[in-house]
């Protein structure tokens, strides 16, 4: 055979072989791929692989609850949820609390795949709440009050009407439900997902071609849930809602049926819907209908579960297009939903023709909804009546809770993933606040005896307004269990309040001195006689003279011996005395003239509270502060060459002219030119020179036709001749005479003319500047103190300066205890009252006798337990804190025992023997009494009283009850009404009387049960 021939053959077999070999190869692997292909759709389509995979995948993210702070937790930083939740708040959160005394009880414990997961930007897997909001329980888990916010939701699918399901789904993710498929991916609907992005591939070439979203309802919640502002911001985000709605989907298995039909709901209960006036954000389609259409949600799913029908068909029909409304306007809601009405319905009208092309609803039920107008509510929807006390003890929390969170509205406090605990007793709160109430019935103020002197008589107790606060002592602190009163306005009496509570200050004062007494002791006690006899002691200084005469007689002793013959030293009631404090002459009055020409124990004098006893007490603790306190020295007042007299004139002149600048500011603030002249010149005897001292000074700019005028207004008949006017006019002008002379001819304060002159020439000036441009004037006012001759004028004036250190020294004792306020008023009147007070400070005060001289923290809040069930989760317990000690013991003992005297014998006496325990035993009663009489008073230039507006009247009565309870209680009348009431402090006292029989379940044999302990 030819070679070449058979080589021929063997080539072409060999090609043959080849092609025969490529195509099997070719056609294997278009085989493959399609079978590759196939399987894809097929997992596209049933999410089997994926269903495997990522249900596999979500059990490792995982989360639990432990013991103390978290190491391995991760909280979010952006998303409207986890804002409005208050996730993405809860690291600042608890870093505030932990300064606030609270401590972190429990915490979440993250996975460490769960944490690798958040760390790469995905949202955790973990079933979120469609309803949050702040729970608050009282001591004993009894609900006070609760918002879920949304407020109207499905609770579950089956609850949904299916009407709304089927247009949803036709309007949003048509396959979502599709039974044929239970382990499909609801995250992701391939075939819209890919006509997007042709769509957004062809906007890139096109960009006035029309793109939609290819989002799901899965990855739409994520994106209203978690993304920044609610908002799909670039294909990035697109992705991670698509990647994280994917495994929340696994999170029951691979079995997705019951998770989509979840979805529906979740959707319809969570979807936004803007914001509505008055209310605020609106979510979810039950509030979204009663917030922009008024409906109630029940009534509307009861009219889309029937069947559709004839004769309610219209009503069916416009609750059925306010629905499908508000699932349109989800894509735009502030636009839709705030100003256009008409688009929204025109957009629903084209839904409704669609809708019924698709079958979902008939074409009689569309044109029973075409007939339907759209018309959005633009005000909010009046929300039910509830009991303004029920909610007024709810809001005082939530306002201390706010201040605590430093929660800027309650309405974002609200909305917070929290649950609360605190330690009020809501059952003895509704018990108090009842009896609280019915006191505003004239028969109930009758029957209960109220209606005699010195308590309402004939005055309308509508008017009264009734404030009650209970606190028992633990070795937690002092817990609130009661705060109530019957005030139907948000204002707390308690605590915001700037009240005249009398001579409750008579207690401070009290305290202080006996403060004084214990200190004395500690500090001369172990001095030897010989050297006690050497301390030298200014004459005023009564209490050191006392407390070293003691321990002459007495020898060292015991303190609580000496405390006891404190309270046994005499003091005079005689109200003949004046007394220069404040800055002024002032006499003082006794309640019951009785005691007016008595001498008695100070323990009498607080037992029956007599004024003047404690004018005199304050004036001796004043005075003790005076030359007790190092740079001031006695001898000022004898010595006319020490150089610092000087300097003590030139702050007197300071600090005088000041009180003045701003005393004539609040006069003539706010007035015209005509009434501050009308006022300036009031009570005063019209003269020609006066006249003319005080007008070329309040406008020394003025013509001599101005000045003529002026002087014809008030001299009219007696007005100078024109040339006696010239002269007036030239005699009085500016610089002929010192601002002091001017005030002198005027018979006006000299400062009452300056300020009268620059409000004049500068309107709306303020204190500030007021203070600042009379700085030369107000010691000018002043020069003549300077000179030594007027020695007695210028001792007065020192002795006015030392008082107020002293009583610096008084304010920085009682604010220690408590005292609420940054100043006192330097005047022996603080100790009736003046400086005022507030009820919430007393009860403080109280706190500290009744835990024998510690203070112990107020605590309104017990727990707090934030994000429940997620991977967030936080508790915080109340921090239990040891107590600071600021008074003695003895000091506390004394003062308890005065306080119980006060009940048993004195001004409290009608409590005696009204509460005994189970057994029949009296349990003590101690407190103080107080009475205000709020007046503004103004005064003419004699010294006369020229008016007197009330501004409030009020009650007080602070009290302890056994060696575990204590508290206030206020009447109080605000207001000019307050002139129609001439009660005193008995009747807080008769108030607690009534209220007896309800506190009294806190001393029986369940008392730690009914304290919540």
């Amino acid at each position: 055979m030819n070679k070449n021939y058979s080589d021929s053959m063997i080539v072409a077999a060999l090609c043959t072989a080849w092609y025969v070999l490529r195509a099997f190869l070719t056609s294997f692997l278009w085989i493959g791929l399609a079978f590759a292909c196939g399987l894809a759709v097929h997992d596209l389509i049933s999410s089997d692989w994926q269903a495997n995979y990522l249900a596999r995948r979500v059990k490792q993210y995982t989360f639990g609850l432990d013991q103390g702070a978290s190491d391995s937790i991760r909280f979010p930083t952006t998303g409207p949820f986890d804002e409005r939740f208050g996730y993405a708040g809860l690291a600042g959160l608890s870093k505030n609390l932990v300064t606030r005394d609270f401590d972190i009880a429990k915490q979440a414990r993250m996975s460490p795949q769960l944490v690798a997961l958040i760390e790469r930007d995905f949202y955790p897997p973990y079933r979120e709440k469609t309803q949050a909001g702040l729970r608050i329980y009282d001591c004993s888990d009894t609900a006070m009050f609760s918002a879920r916010y949304p407020e109207r939701t499905y609770p579950n699918f089956d609850a949904v009407p299916r009407l709304l399901v089927d247009t949803l789904l036709f309007i949003e993710n048509r396959e979502l439900l599709d039974p044929a498929h239970p382990k499909r991916n609801p995250a992701v609907e391939w075939d819209r997902f890919g006509k997007a992005l042709l769509d957004q591939f062809i906007s890139v070439l096109f960009p006035e071609h029309d793109t939609q979203g290819g989002s799901t309802l899965a990855t739409q919640i994520e994106k209203y849930r978690h993304s920044p502002d609610g908002r799909t911001s670039s294909g990035k985000q697109k992705l991670r809602q698509m990647a994280s709605a994917s495994l929340r989907a696994y999170l029951d298995g691979e079995d997705t049926t019951l998770t989509r039909q979840r979805i529906v709901t979740d959707y319809l209960n969570t979807v936004p819907l803007a914001a509505q006036l008055g209310y605020g954000e609106v979510n979810g389609i039950g509030d979204g209908l009663w917030a922009w259409y008024g409906r109630d949600f029940a009534e509307v799913n009861q009219l889309l579960q029937r069947t559709v029908g004839q004769a309610d068909m219209g009503k069916q029909a416009q609750a059925y297009k306010q629905a499908l409304s508000l699932m349109i306007a989800e894509r735009r809601p502030s636009d839709l939903l705030n100003s256009k009405a008409s688009v929204l319905n025109e957009l629903a009208n084209n839904h409704l023709r669609m809708l019924t092309q698709a079958g979902v609803i008939t074409p009689v039920f569309r044109d029973a909804a075409l007939a339907v107008e759209l018309a959005l509510s633009t005000t909010k929807v009046a929300t039910p009546p509830s009991s303004f006390a029920t909610r007024k003890v709810a809001t005082t929390v939530r306002t201390h809770l706010s201040s605590v969170l430093n929660t800027a509205r309650l309405y974002d406090l609200d909305r917070l993933d929290l649950t609360v605990t605190s330690t009020l007793n809501s059952k003895l709160q509704k018990s108090v606040t009842d009896v609280l109430y019915q006191l505003k019935d004239p028969a109930v103020t009758a029957e209960a005896g109220l209606n005699q002197k010195q308590l309402l008589e004939s005055a309308d107790p509508a008017k009264v307004v009734y404030s009650f606060t209970l606190f028992e002592r633990t070795d937690r602190g002092n817990l609130l269990r009661v705060q109530t009163d019957n005030y139907e306005q948000p204002f707390d009496i308690n605590q915001g309040t700037k009240l005249d509570l009398g001579s409750t200050a008579k207690f401070r004062t009290l305290v202080t001195y006996l403060e004084i007494i214990a200190a004395l002791h500690a500090r001369y006690a172990e001095t030897p006689m010989e050297e006690l006899t050497k301390v030298e002691i200014d004459p005023r200084d009564v209490l050191t003279r006392w407390a070293i005469d003691y321990l002459k007689t007495n020898g060292p002793g015991d303190l609580p011996t000496m405390l006891e013959s404190a309270m046994d030293r005499d003091y005079s009631a005689s109200p003949a005395e004046e007394f220069f404090t404040g800055g002024g002459v002032h006499r003082f009055d006794n309640f019951s003239a009785d005691d007016d020409g008595r001498v008695m124990p100070l323990r009498e004098g607080f037992r029956n509270s007599v004024n003047l006893v404690f004018v005199r007490l304050m004036r001796d603790v004043v005075r003790h502060y005076m030359f007790q306190t190092p740079g001031s020295s006695a001898r000022l007042l004898t010595d006319a060459k020490d150089p610092r007299r000087k300097d003590y004139l030139a702050r007197f002149a300071d600090r005088e002219g000041r009180i003045f600048v701003r005393r004539f500011l609040q006069k003539y603030r706010d007035k015209s030119a005509m009434e501050v002249e009308q006022l300036l010149i009031q009570g005063m005897r019209e003269t020609a020179p006066k006249l003319a001292a005080i007008y070329r000074v309040i406008d020394p700019d003025a013509g001599v036709g101005s000045f003529t005028s002026f002087l014809g207004t008030y001299l009219e008949e007696d007005q100078p001749k024109e040339a006696d006017i010239q002269v007036l006019y030239d005699k009085y002008a500016p610089g002929k005479f010192t601002l002091a002379d001017r005030g002198y001819i005027a018979g006006v304060h000299p400062l009452e003319l300056w300020v009268v002159g620059f409000l004049r020439a500068h309107p709306g000036a303020t204190a500030a500047q007021m203070l600042e441009a009379s700085s030369d004037e107000r010691q000018a006012v002043y020069r003549w103190l300077f000179n030594t001759r007027r020695k007695n004028a210028q001792d007065r004036r020192i002795l006015s300066l030392l008082e107020v250190e002293g009583f610096l020294e008084v304010h920085r004792a009682w604010k220690r205890l408590g005292y609420p306020f940054d100043s006192l008023v330097p005047s022996y009147a603080s100790a009736l009252g003046s400086s005022a007070d507030r009820p919430a400070a007393l009860a403080e005060l109280m706190g500290i006798i009744v835990n024998e001289g510690i203070r112990r923290p107020t605590v309104r809040l017990q727990s707090l337990h934030f994000a429940e069930a997620t991977p967030y989760e936080t508790q915080f317990e109340r921090r239990t804190q040891a107590g600071e000690r600021v008074l003695p013991k003895e000091v506390t003992d004394v003062a308890r025992r005065a306080l119980i005297d006060v009940v048993e014998s004195g001004t409290a006496k009608r409590l005696r023997g009204t509460l005994v325990d189970a057994q029949g035993n009296a349990i003590d009663i101690g407190g103080k009494t107080g009475t205000g009489d709020h007046r503004f008073d103004t005064y003419g230039k004699y010294g006369q009283l020229i008016s007197s507006r009330v501004v409030n009247r009020s009650a007080t009565f602070m009290f302890l009850l056994g060696d575990r309870f204590f508290g206030t209680l206020v009447a109080y009348v605000p207001g000019e009404e307050a002139a129609k009431y001439h009660f005193t402090s008995a009747l807080a006292t008769q108030i607690l009387k009534n209220l007896m029989p309800t506190l009294a379940g806190l001393f029986d044999a369940n008392a730690k049960a009914n304290a919540c302990l």
